[in-house]
């Protein structure tokens, strides 16, 4: 039987809006796939934060969530994550327990420490460029009271969201939040759908300094990774041109709505590498070809679990993409 029968498989939504296409389109589109990947046995689907990008819809993740979780009926649902610098940890609380309240027992609450954004908007979410590392972990920690258990001399509680326990991951493309989760003994996800440079190392530190807890026993990885399946090898080298043309526009400063798939792009060697040390933990291909891949980059990594993220044109393809890896796992 193939290793990958044996773990769970995850969706991750950027919520992508196309080239003349609309928010309200990306939504009903989110709540679609997240209905057919919980159809097709998927684990959890989660959604980003991210701000000021004119190619992701997902700016309000937690009324998000919501919206899918109401349309869903088991998948756990939740944050891939919530920079925890940009808000108060009371807001989270309140947000993340109401959720919790209303979905119990489906809802995660992934972590970061990265803007999500640019130093413009940074400003204009009042958030102190200054902060982050260094107040993370007091931030984490103000947010874990508020989920947790009330103590009798707490002065400030989350109502919704006292008592929730709402699992937390922390989220990472460094070193950094694999430490401290593993300091913590908390889960750990790995955002190589974008950043898998450091992944090896990474997983290493992780699993290597994790510290048993009340949430784990032993370390849990989940790793993000882009891919993306097709009838054939050719058809699918053809639908991951528009995530090509997403990084390459990111590098280039220019809008990053989803763009049609080309057979060719115009691009300098320089782009091209660096497009592809973003996408160096892509698997693409036909069926057989994503079966070897998944089961080469289970090897390499050791994942409990895997995050997809499937960044295709047409909505029908991105589905059809997840039946063939469906359909790879169930094998």
């Amino acid at each position: 039987m193939s290793q990958l029968a044996n773990i769970p498989l995850s969706v991750l939504d950027l919520a992508p809006i196309r080239q003349g296409g609309s928010v309200t389109e990306t939504f009903a589109e989110s709540v679609d796939l997240a209905r057919h990947v919980e159809a097709l046995g998927f684990h959890r689907y989660w959604l980003a934060e991210h701000h000021n990008i004119d190619g992701i819809a997902s700016a309000a993740t937690a009324v998000l969530i919501g919206h899918v979780a109401g349309a869903t009926a088991h998948m756990r649902v939740g944050a891939g994550g919530i920079m925890l610098p940009n808000h108060p940890p009371l807001v989270i609380a309140e947000q993340f327990g109401t959720l919790e309240t209303l979905f119990p027992g489906r809802i995660d609450l992934g972590l970061g420490r990265a803007p999500g954004s640019d130093g413009a908007t940074m400003a204009a979410l009042r958030r102190d460029p200054r902060s982050g590392v260094n107040d993370f972990p007091d931030q984490l920690e103000e947010l874990r009271r508020y989920l947790g258990d009330a103590q009798p001399d707490q002065r400030v509680r989350a109502m919704p969201g006292q008592g929730t326990h709402v699992p937390i991951w922390l989220l990472g493309s460094s070193g950094y939040s694999a430490q401290l989760a593993a300091r913590l003994g908390l889960p750990f996800a790995f955002a190589a759908q974008f950043a898998p440079g450091y992944l090896y190392e990474a997983l290493r530190l992780y699993r290597e300094q994790f510290r048993p807890s009340s949430v784990l026993d032993a370390p849990y990885a989940m790793v993000g990774m882009p891919l993306v399946a097709a009838r054939s090898d050719e058809q699918a080298a053809f639908l991951a041109s528009t995530a090509q043309q997403k990084f390459l526009n990111l590098i280039r400063g220019r809008s990053t709505r989803s763009l049609p798939p080309r057979e060719h792009l115009d691009w300098s060697p320089q782009e091209r590498s660096m497009v592809a040390q973003n996408l160096g933990a892509a698997v693409i291909g036909g069926p057989q070809t994503v079966r070897e891949g998944l089961e080469r980059f289970l090897e390499e990594t050791r994942a409990d679990e895997l995050m997809i993220a499937t960044d295709v044109y047409h909505h029908e393809d991105r589905k059809r993409s997840f039946e063939i890896l469906a359909e790879a796992w169930q094998a």
